[in-house]
């Protein structure tokens, strides 16, 4: 593989950004939102899921004693 030159290499890097197709604002602020929406979702379900087991946990060990 031949080396190339750190001009070169340079002008292939701005050739090949130029060539993004960049998301604009709305895309952004839209995709964050969904993603925030998503994300408390999910902290709500696993919090669920977390009480009932720590429930059904409590339970078993409450009749160990």
């Amino acid at each position: 593989m031949a080396k190339t030159s750190p001009g070169e290499f340079v002008r292939q890097v701005r050739a090949e950004t130029s060539k993004v197709v960049w998301p604009t604002r709305q895309e952004t602020l839209v995709t964050a939102v969904m993603v925030f929406i998503m994300m408390t979702i999910l902290a709500l379900f696993f919090l669920g899921v977390d009480t009932f087991f720590n429930w059904i946990v409590q339970s078993l060990l409450s009749l160990a004693a």
